[in-house]
This record gives C-alpha cells, sequence and structure tokens, in this order.
C-alpha cells in the first residue's frame, strides 16, 4: 500500500501521475493500492526500476512521476523535499488503475 498526499492521489485519480516513486529496494507484489485519508484507489504494477534517483528519474519519464514539474530538475527537487535526500536507492513502480 501507498499511503499518498494528496496532490499525489488527485494526480492518480486523473491519469496525470503513472510512476509511482519510493525510497528502498522493490518489494514483492504487484498491486498498486494507494490510499489518501479514506480514500482508496486499486492498480497493477507492471514495471518495476531500482537504482539511484537518477537512474528511475529521467528525462522520458519525470513528468509521469511529478506532473507539475516543469523539467527533471524541479522533479528531482520535489523529491528531495520529500525523502531530505537523492543519495539512496529508488523504485520507481509503473502501474495502471484498475476500472
Amino acid at each position: 500500500m501507498f499511503t499518498a498526499k494528496k496532490e499525489a492521489f488527485e494526480w492518480i485519480r486523473t491519469g496525470q501521475k503513472s510512476i509511482e516513486l519510493r525510497r528502498g529496494k522493490a518489494k514483492q507484489g504487484n498491486n498498486a493500492v494507494f490510499q489518501c485519508g479514506k480514500h482508496i484507489l486499486i492498480g497493477i504494477i507492471v514495471k518495476k526500476e531500482e537504482g539511484s534517483l537518477r537512474d528511475v528519474l529521467r528525462e522520458d519519464n519525470y513528468k509521469n512521476t511529478i506532473p507539475s514539474a516543469n523539467n527533471l530538475e524541479e522533479a528531482i527537487n520535489y523529491i528531495k523535499k520529500l525523502y531530505g535526500t537523492v543519495e539512496e536507492t529508488f523504485t520507481a513502480h509503473s502501474f495502471e488503475l484498475k476500472e
């Protein structure tokens, strides 16, 4: 289960966000459950990429991760504000919501 802030939950709900980025190594399983308060969205993880932040957050996918970012550096700064660091292993979970 992914706990999501209201902004990120809305991006997911409206289809703007299709990659969930989390600090740490990939965990087992292919279910993606996003929760924001009492609201829940359910999806399937279709791909996982693990590595440094710059390995998994790139020019070709930053908009699907942080839709409000205007460029890759803005997306990286957004992640840095969330986690306080960008020097660890991250996992990018590409997902599709269930109908």
